[in-house]
C-alpha cells in the first residue's frame, strides 16, 4: 500500500463537474494577493510595510526558515520568542519581550491546523500598538471562536498545496489597511509547462495512492517526463518535496499562482475536505492512544489538521522506516543553523515530531494500514 504525504490530483478536481457551492477565506477575502508560494507574499508584505531596519519583528523560534527568510530579505530585523512543546507561545516571554522591544509586529504561525491563543495576542498587540500578522501555511480551512484563522490579525498569508491538491500557490490577505504598494504589484506568471509538471506529478501520486504496483511503475516516467517538461520550460520553480520545504529564492518572489491552481480551486468540495481530515484523525488517534507518544490528540470544532502529528526518538530514521512501507510521513521542521537562538522546546519538537498523512484523499482502510504499520514499527518515543 501506499499513502503520499500530500493530497493527490485527480480528473475529478481537474474537471469539476460543478463549482464550489462557497469559496472558503482566504480565497473569497476581498484584498487577497496570490503568488506561486507564500514566502514570497511574506517578503511582499514586509517591504510594502516600509518597516525601519531598527524595527523589531517577534517571530516565533519554531519556524520553517523560509518564512524567517523573506522576513529578514525584506531588511527586517528579527527577535524570537518561545514556543512550548504544546505548539502555543510562552506567553510571559512573550509579554516581556513586548515591553522591552516595543515590536513592530508579532508574527504568530497556526501550527497544523490548531490555533494560537489570539484573544491575549491581540491584546499585546493593541497595548503595544503593533501589527499582528497570521502565518496560516500549515493552518488553512481552520476556525476558531466561530472565525476562520488569518481573519483575526492584520495581515495573513496561506500556503495553499499544503492543504489543497493544486500544484502551487500562496496568498497574501489584507484585512485591514490596504498597502498600496501591493496594488501596484506586477507578477510574472507561473510557466505552464513547470505547472504542467507538477500537476503531472499530483495526479500520479493519487494513482499510485490507488493502484500501488501501476502507480511504482509509473514513478520513473513521471521523473522523466518531469525533467523533459522543466527543461522544455527554461526554468524550474521549486514548490516544496514530500519531505520537506525547498528554500528561500529571491528570483522567484516575482511570480504569480498558477492558472492550473485556480482553477482546480473553484470546483473544490471545502466542506468535505475539512470533514475528511477530520475524520482520519479521529480514526487514527482513537488506534494509537495510549501505545504512542502524541503531541497533540485534542481535536476542537473548527480545527482543520494538516497531519497526524507523533513523538519519536530518531525522526529521520523513524520517518525513513515509514517511507519503506510506502507512508509519506514528513519531517517538519529540522533545526536551523543559528540553534542558539531558540529554545529548548523548539529544539525538542525540531528533533522529534512526525507527521504522519490524514489527508482528504487517505480512506479509511489506508487509516488503519497506517495505524498498523505505526504499531508494528513501534518507534521509540521521544525523551524529555
Amino acid at each position: 500500500m501506499y499513502v503520499s504525504a500530500w493530497p493527490g490530483l485527480t480528473l475529478r478536481d481537474v474537471f469539476p463537474s460543478r463549482a464550489a457551492a462557497c469559496l472558503p477565506y482566504p480565497l473569497s477575502a476581498e484584498r487577497r494577493t496570490s503568488f506561486c508560494v507564500a514566502r514570497s507574499g511574506i517578503y511582499h508584505l514586509f517591504r510594502a510595510l516600509r518597516l525601519k531596519p531598527q524595527d523589531v519583528v517577534l517571530v516565533p523560534d519554531y519556524y520553517s526558515g523560509n518564512e524567517v527568510a523573506a522576513i529578514r530579505a525584506a531588511g527586517v530585523t528579527v527577535t524570537f520568542y518561545p514556543v512550548l512543546r504544546t505548539l502555543e507561545p510562552d506567553l510571559e516571554s512573550l509579554v516581556r519581550l513586548v515591553k522591552r522591544l516595543s515590536p513592530r509586529a508579532i508574527y504568530v504561525i497556526h501550527y497544523l491546523g490548531w490555533p494560537q491563543p489570539l484573544k491575549e495576542i491581540q491584546s499585546l498587540c493593541r497595548a503595544a500598538g503593533s501589527i499582528l500578522i497570521e502565518d496560516c501555511a500549515l493552518s488553512m480551512l481552520s476556525e476558531t471562536e466561530e472565525r476562520p484563522l488569518g481573519t483575526f490579525g492584520d495581515y495573513s498569508v496561506f500556503c495553499l498545496y499544503k492543504t489543497l491538491p493544486v500544484p502551487n500557490g500562496g496568498l497574501l490577505v489584507q484585512n485591514n489597511e490596504a498597502l498600496p504598494e501591493l496594488a501596484g504589484l506586477k507578477l510574472n506568471p507561473y510557466p505552464p509547462l513547470a505547472a504542467a509538471s507538477r500537476t503531472a506529478a499530483l495526479a500520479l501520486e493519487s494513482l499510485r495512492s490507488r493502484s500501488s504496483l501501476l502507480g511504482k511503475a509509473l514513478s520513473g516516467a513521471k521523473d522523466a517526463a518531469g525533467r523533459i517538461l522543466r527543461a522544455a520550460s527554461g526554468r524550474h520553480i521549486p514548490v516544496g518535496d514530500m519531505v520537506a520545504e525547498t528554500g528561500w529564492n529571491s528570483a522567484n518572489v516575482n511570480i504569480a499562482m498558477s492558472a492550473i491552481s485556480a482553477s482546480v480551486m473553484g470546483g473544490l468540495d471545502y466542506a468535505g475536505i475539512r470533514q475528511r481530515r477530520r475524520r482520519n484523525f479521529s480514526l487514527l488517534r482513537e488506534r494509537l492512544r495510549g501505545r504512542v507518544a502524541l503531541l497533540r490528540e485534542d481535536l476542537p470544532e473548527g480545527v482543520c489538521p494538516l497531519f497526524f502529528p507523533i513523538l519519536v526518538q530518531h525522526k529521520h530514521a523513524a520517518a525513513q522506516s515509514f517511507w519503506r512501507k510506502g507512508i509519506g510521513a514528513v519531517e517538519f521542521w529540522s533545526d536551523p543553523q543559528d540553534n542558539s537562538r531558540i529554545g529548548a522546546d523548539a529544539r525538542y519538537l525540531r528533533r522529534h515530531v512526525l507527521e504522519l498523512p490524514i489527508h482528504q484523499t487517505v480512506t479509511e482502510s489506508q487509516v488503519e494500514y497506517i495505524a498498523d504499520q505505526v504499531l508494528s514499527l513501534n518507534p521509540e518515543p521521544a525523551q524529555c
